[in-house]
């Protein structure tokens, strides 16, 4: 449900994008809270953490983190060593850890109880391609926390075991641009898209005393006429919502990948990013329109409009007070 809760229990949408403007709203009403100016950058990507209480931005060079719950306009934390684009950024379940990836070809582990803002661990493209640095576009944390999936622009997907610091590589398809991957909550499936507007299902297994994962082709269709930009399973795991440069996002049964919805509207332009409700039958997106939308997954209608962002709107985070 898209419900208000508690100030202490609440929820949380954040948007950001071009504008270097961070906007955070009251789900229900669509109202502007809190905004605050990310001088800096653009906002590549957005996370906020397992508590709920500290919002990630990640930018140009930097991670800041900024506090959710005071009325602080300043980031509290910087996480610099970076030399390019932060790309995208997520945190280990126990909010013990963080993990990046960016246009410097590394990913990075940072360690979130260390004051001295450590990074204790990372992983090199060029190392592990036997080539040249090569930028990582996207990056997720397989359910299972010991393992990270890197996508980057030489359509190479990486599989990073965390504990052994072993790692795996899989080229879905040649001479394309890997651009977003997810792994399906309950561990079964991964997905991978690419700016050719096709994506690429596995299906997953646990082998071995060690846990690793196996993946097994599954599936590959057209999801898009443009490239998709994103893609997200639903937390029940039932669908899949893809996000693309033709101005559409898509809704899909992961049971066949039949296409169930289409949202869209006149002038939305780039749809960038997208992030489900906890029931999975609402789904937030964020487009070039200026415009973060909320919207019915079963009627594929949109909901709701949040309205304040002056250029495109191209990361978005949500944690719903019932996850």
């Amino acid at each position: 449900m898209v419900t208000d809760a508690p100030e202490n229990d609440q929820i949380i949408l954040a948007t950001g994008g071009y504008d270097r403007t961070i906007k955070l709203w009251q789900t229900s009403s669509g109202i502007c809270h809190r905004s605050v100016q990310h001088a800096e950058s653009q906002v590549n990507a957005l996370e906020i953490t397992p508590d709920k209480k500290v919002l990630a931005v990640a930018s140009y060079q930097h991670i800041y983190m900024y506090d959710l719950l005071a009325n602080n306009p300043n980031a509290i934390v910087n996480y610099e060593g970076t030399y390019k684009n932060v790309t995208c950024v997520g945190f280990q379940e126990d909010g013990k850890w963080m993990y990046s990836g960016g246009e410097d070809g590394r990913a990075r582990i940072w360690d979130l109880r260390s004051k001295s803002n450590q990074c204790p661990k990372s992983f090199d493209t060029r190392q592990a391609s036997g080539t040249s640095l090569t930028p990582i576009n996207c990056a997720v944390l397989h359910p299972n926390q010991i393992e990270l999936l890197l996508g980057d622009q030489n359509g190479v997907i990486y599989r990073w075991d965390l504990r052994t610091d072993n790692h795996d590589q899989l080229i879905p398809e040649n001479d394309v641009l890997i651009l977003s991957i997810d792994i399906s909550p309950d561990s079964s499936q991964m997905v991978s898209v690419n700016n050719k507007g096709k994506a690429f299902v596995w299906n997953l297994s646990s082998s071995g005393t060690d846990l690793s994962t196996t993946l097994f082709p599954k599936h590959k269709f057209e999801a898009h006429r443009r490239a998709v930009l994103k893609c997200k399973y639903s937390p029940d795991s039932n669908l899949l919502i893809t996000t693309s440069a033709d101005q559409t996002a898509r809704i899909w049964n992961t049971r066949e990948y039949s296409l169930l919805q289409e949202l869209t509207q006149d002038n939305q332009r780039w749809v960038w990013d997208a992030a489900w409700c906890a029931d999975s039958q609402y789904v937030f997106t964020a487009s070039s329109d200026n415009f973060a939308k909320l919207w019915n997954v079963e009627t594929g209608k949109m909901e709701r409009e949040y309205s304040g962002h002056q250029k495109a709107v191209t990361a978005l985070a949500f944690r719903d007070f019932s996850e």
